[in-house]
């Protein structure tokens, strides 16, 4: 390799690695904002906090590739011509494709390990990621006791702590309502003071009363509600256990979410895909034969009647000539027939619709696959030209324009993937739309950074408007 391919791949990847992570770590924390309402209060341990994280991380790497290959190449060339080392290449003969071509390379390696994340990892780790949310949220909030509030977590009871001390365990003036007889308030349990500990397999809460009285209403009948019998009981100690294995979240079986168009490879949206209009082509065909076994279908040389109309009087050839009676048999019958044909069209339109907008999703997941590698090339032939021309290096001017070309091919994305999942569009114009908007503008910068046009030069702009007047002045 040449010496100055080393050196242009050595001033390449430094950037690309700050800014690949740097972008992870924004679009880590927008995930963070997005679910913490679902993580507060729902005691999730370490580890479970840890796998959730590792896998997402994974999961940013589409949003964070594009936008590092676009940030790193511009300033690349930023800072090559800001130093004057990209006009002594070019002086040499080197032309700006071929100071490029390393860089190239790089970024069509890093296309096809795009593609492989996309098909391969991605969905394996969409796959764990939507099952373990799915767990969290459907988990139930930690057992916490505030002073002074009433706490229902527990099922059948109600308990309400007067104070709090300091260590988390010990407690004053504790009220205990037990609901396990759905007799309301009749049990009623009270110490001023106590103890709360968990299990050492966190299963079971351990209440250790001190100093308190128990209550009962012995009420099993109406005679007694007059008199309002009463169990009393004092005790120094005593020991509730109370079980908590419904506050643990449980795993659920992942197999119920691989079906998900986000959890599927190339070859299993295919089959997806194929499957689905399959049973759409199918519930077409069965809808046209069960429309003509049932009901009125008529045709050029013979009328089908629907069952319930064939014991009619076939002798008579219009309503009109029909009693009452049968008038209103007849005019019964069709009204039956056209709210069940009705019902029944209604059911399979619905049904087909709802698979239709599903071919969508997959269609769009499929064409997602290659998005990702195309958009890396993409935004390198707009970073490293506009680098050149713009001749500034850093986290300055790079990072601002760079967030505006990424931003604008976010917005096509995310505005493509949309009108394809809605049925508005082809998924094949949808999902390349923002490529497809792009890639002349990386072409046009890339010609005007090859003949070294002032694209961003505003006095290349301006000193011919004042050429003009200057002249019109002489003559």
């Amino acid at each position: 390799m040449k010496t100055i391919n080393k050196f242009i791949l050595k001033s390449y990847i430094g950037p690309f690695i700050m800014t690949f992570f740097i972008s992870m770590f924004v679009f880590f924390m927008m995930f963070i904002f997005k679910y913490i309402d679902d993580f507060v209060g729902k005691g999730l341990s370490a580890s479970i906090l840890a796998q959730l994280f590792f896998y997402f991380s994974f999961t940013t790497i589409p949003m964070a590739l594009p936008l590092a290959v676009l940030l790193s190449s511009l300033m690349t060339f930023g800072n090559l011509g800001e130093h004057f080392e990209l006009t002594a290449m070019k002086s040499s003969g080197m032309s700006l494709q071929k100071i490029m071509s390393p860089l190239l390379v790089v970024t069509l390696l890093l296309s096809i390990g795009a593609f492989y994340f996309s098909n391969n990892v991605l969905p394996y780790t969409n796959l764990k990621v939507g099952s373990l949310l799915y767990d969290i949220r459907e988990s139930k909030p930690a057992l916490l006791f505030k002073e002074g509030v009433f706490n229902h977590s527990i099922e059948g009871f109600s308990m309400r702590v007067g104070k709090k001390e300091k260590d988390g365990k010990t407690l004053k003036d504790i009220l205990i309502y037990d609901h396990r007889a759905m007799q309301g308030n009749n049990i009623v349990l009270y110490a001023k003071t106590g103890t709360m500990e968990e299990t050492g397999d966190k299963m079971f809460l351990v209440l250790t009363l001190n100093d308190g009285a128990s209550y009962k209403d012995l009420v099993d009948n109406n005679k007694q509600l007059d008199t309002h019998p009463l169990w009393r009981d004092k005790f120094e100690k005593r020991i509730i256990r109370f079980d908590l294995s419904e506050f643990k979240m449980s795993r659920t079986s992942e197999d119920l979410f691989k079906g998900n168009y986000q959890m599927l490879n190339l070859s299993q949206l295919d089959k997806y895909i194929d499957s689905t209009e399959f049973k759409n082509a199918k519930r077409k065909v069965d809808f046209a034969k069960q429309i003509k076994m049932s009901y009125y279908t008529k045709s050029t040389d013979k009328i089908e009647k629907a069952d319930s109309l064939r014991k009619l009087p076939q002798q008579h050839k219009s309503l009109s000539e029909l009693t009452k009676t049968q008038q209103l048999s007849v005019l019964e019958g069709a009204a039956n027939i056209a709210r069940s044909a009705k019902a029944y069209s209604d059911s399979v339109g619905n049904d087909y619709y709802s698979d239709n907008l599903t071919i969508k999703k997959y269609e769009a997941e499929w064409h997602r696959k290659f998005t990702l590698s195309v958009a890396c090339l993409v935004l390198f032939f707009i970073g490293a030209p506009l680098g050149a021309i713009i001749r500034k290096g850093g986290l300055g001017m790079p990072v601002v324009v760079s967030v505006l070309f990424f931003i604008t091919f976010h917005i096509l994305s995310i505005t493509g993937e949309k009108l394809v999942k809605e049925g508005e569009m082809p998924a094949y114009q949808g999902m390349w739309m923002a490529t497809v908007i792009l890639l002349p503008i990386g072409i046009f910068l890339t010609f005007k950074a090859t003949s070294d046009s002032a694209l961003f030069d505003i006095d290349a702009y301006i000193n011919p408007v004042k050429n003009l007047f200057i002249r019109k002045k002489d003559r």
